[in-house]
């Protein structure tokens, strides 16, 4: 089936959708004045999307016989709704690259279905840092 280095890699996935999951959802808690207004409500949506996220990879890599991790990388929520901006788009970059990585492996390994699922989800983090772009006025 899969190598163990692509299964460690789906289990960094996860532990990378835990936490932006919970931190894009404390965020659209946290997120204060006319600023975080504007971003309190596509915080909360990206959330679920990423919470989802997990869940598919976890369900992959249990196929794939590895074991989900239940830890999540480490939380950064910020003190300004710009400043969580900012942590949130340079998370989008990071799990960018990761999922790139990921769908080398998976075809290098012949693993077309990890690749197509990597694929999808890649599609929405990169919108996602898109939307992060762009309220940055980037």
């Amino acid at each position: 089936m899969a190598s163990e280095k692509l299964k460690e890699k789906l289990n960094e996935a996860i532990s990378r959708e835990m936490q932006v999951s919970i931190q894009y959802m404390w965020q659209h808690i946290l997120a204060k004045g006319f600023e975080g207004e504007v971003v309190r409500a596509e915080l909360r949506r990206i959330a679920i999307v990423e919470m989802t996220h997990g869940e598919l990879i976890a369900e992959r890599l249990s196929y794939l016989g590895g074991i989900p991790t239940t830890k999540p990388a480490p939380i950064t929520i910020g003190d300004t709704a710009k400043e969580m901006i900012e942590i949130d788009k340079k998370a989008e970059e990071e799990a960018i690259a990761l999922y790139k990585e990921i769908i080398k492996l998976a075809m290098e390994e012949g693993d077309y279905v990890t690749a197509k699922l990597f694929e999808q989800i890649l599609a929405d983090e990169e919108t996602h840092h898109d939307y992060f772009k762009s309220i940055l006025g980037e």
